[in-house]
């Protein structure tokens, strides 16, 4: 109220159109809008990879500031970063980075340690397999959720069949990305021997 005429000039009109204003005003995020990038093109350089590298998790339904972040950790030398180097880093608030870490850590494709008083970020050689791992396990919840409600349905009705086929789908689905899981598992452990 104090920004649009305090407690005894406010308009709600007035305030409306100032905030339409402001918010038309506002430069964009740095990387917000990433242009998408062909795979025909050699990336000449780490910045352009890093550009070629958001854009693809962009397009693949992560959200821009998560893809930065995730970005940031991925790309750095050691694989980790604190919670205060990303935000100097991306030129964003703490809140932002804590937003975005919260969504990779929930996909098990980050960890976080503490040091002290710090919050630090990790990526490691293991990303994939753990996030593969937890699409399988949300696959996994598909199958069963789909397979109860056609219980409930009935496989005779056309919901209870489209459930059922969805189940079998996902059942199919989360079977094959366990056995690609434990296939990448071993040649893993054979590199590493």
């Amino acid at each position: 109220m104090a920004r649009n005429g305090g407690p005894h000039g406010y308009r709600a009109a007035r305030a409306q159109h100032a905030t339409s204003w402001r918010a038309r005003r506002r430069k964009r995020a740095p990387h917000a809008d990433v242009p998408h990038i062909t795979g025909d093109r050699a990336a000449g350089t780490a910045r352009e990879f890093e550009e070629q590298f958001i854009a693809m998790m962009i397009e693949g339904g992560m959200a821009p500031m998560t893809a930065r972040v995730f970005a940031a950790l991925f790309l750095s030398e050691g694989g980790s970063l604190t919670a205060t180097e990303l935000v100097r880093q991306l030129h964003v608030s703490p809140a932002t980075i804590s937003n975005a870490t919260k969504w990779l850590e929930q996909r098990g494709m980050i960890a976080r340690e503490r040091e002290a008083r710090r919050v630090r970020y990790l990526v490691d050689v293991d990303v994939w397999y753990r996030t593969w791992a937890a699409s399988a396990r949300s696959i996994a919840l598909w199958a069963d959720t789909a397979r109860h409600g056609a219980t409930i349905f009935g496989t005779d009705t056309p919901t209870g069949d489209r459930l059922r086929t969805t189940s079998q789908f996902f059942a199919l689905l989360g079977h094959d990305m366990g056995q690609a899981a434990e296939h990448w598992r071993q040649v893993l452990s054979m590199r590493r021997q």
